[in-house]
Parts: C-alpha cells; structure tokens; sequence
C-alpha cells in the first residue's frame, strides 16, 4: 500500500470517496444511532476498547463544499467558537505538518490532548468535486506528554465532501478516539449518544 504524502495511502482517500457513492455499512454490525435533519450516524462497537466507531452520511443544504472544508481545516476559527479548545496550532515536525490540540474536560476529569497527522486533497473523479481530509494520531517527541493531561493515543478520521447538486454539500465522516484515563467506556458512549457526538466528531 502506497503512502501519499502525510503518510496516508491513497486507498484510504478513494475508500472515503467511495463511501459518498456508497455507504459501507454490510459485513459488520454497524446500529443506526441518529436520523435527524438529512443527516444519518452510525456506530459499530469495537470489542478491543468496548467504544464505539462512527459513520456519518447526509446532506448539509446550506454549505458549499469547499467552505465547509475550508472552515473544518481552519484552526484559528475553531478556537473562536469551540469552548472546549484550551490550545490548538500546527507545527512542523520532521517535514510534516502535526496539529496539537487539548481539550479542556470538566473537574474532576483530567484534560486530553491530541498530536495528530491531518492532510486534505481535492479530488477530481470523473467530474465529480471531493474534498477528502484524513486525520490519525501520530507520536512526536517534540510534541511529548504534559503532566496533569492524558494523550489520547487512539483517533482517526476520515471525511469526504461534494456537492449536492444545489448549495449544499454531501457529507461523509468516520470518527473514532480512544479518551483514555479512568472514563469508563459506557460513560463516554453515553455521551456521544446524548448529543456531544456532532461537537466531538468536528475536530
């Protein structure tokens, strides 16, 4: 399998733009959590951590696709109106672009933080426009563990985005994120299903 630069494989992009076509949901025992809006989430629990994986498919009428990309990658405009955000940049790190992020969690829980690889490529297949951002966490030693927050150590992400053939956008996403720490599983599954699940999976 053939890395493209960031180290992600250029199966790993055609696999999201695949999912816009497509939804790869048969062979596994992916649940229908949410229906809501033109918008569909998905899960799939994984037996190794007792989380769950995420699916997003749906249409977001009123955002183009290449603003809806632009604000996703856009670090500085996150910081404006994500409460949770105590710091997020971007560093070079051996030639590649690693994006740091801490999450403030409320007491007593510890904060998390995030050292992870992101790339976006915008595709054209066949005529069809597709902006594909892929994120997965990485180790860099120049980005090392604080004291007092936990390194979430498992995350990836995928998201593919066209147009609806109107104003709006045809969205893709696959999330998952292991917290870590003493959180138990049930815990955080709850939450997502309680309604963090859209704020936590626009990293």
């Amino acid at each position: 399998m053939e890395l493209a630069a960031g180290g992600f494989s250029e199966e790993q992009f055609w696999e999201a733009c695949a999912e816009l076509q497509q939804p790869a949901l048969a062979g596994a025992d992916w649940q229908l959590l949410v229906e809501t809006s033109g918008i569909s989430i998905y899960r799939l629990l994984d037996k190794k951590t007792g989380l769950y994986e995420y699916k997003v498919f749906g249409v977001l009428e009123d955002c183009s696709p290449t603003l809806l990309a632009d604000v996703y990658m856009d670090s500085d405009y996150r910081k404006q109106w994500d409460q949770y955000v105590k710091e997020l940049y971007e560093q070079e790190c051996n030639g590649e672009t690693v994006v740091y992020w801490e999450v403030k969690y409320p007491f007593p829980m510890s904060n998390r933080d995030y050292v992870y690889l992101r790339q976006r490529r915008d595709l054209d297949i066949e005529g069809r426009k597709i902006h594909v951002i892929l994120a997965r966490s990485t180790s860099m030693p120049q980005l090392g563990e604080r004291s007092g927050v936990i390194r979430v150590k498992q995350y990836k992400q995928s998201l593919a985005i066209e147009s609806d053939g109107k104003k709006g956008s045809k969205v893709f996403m696959y999330y998952f994120d292991n917290p870590g720490g003493q959180i138990p599983s049930w815990l955080i599954n709850w939450a997502a299903k309680g309604g963090n699940c859209s704020g936590s999976l626009y990293h």
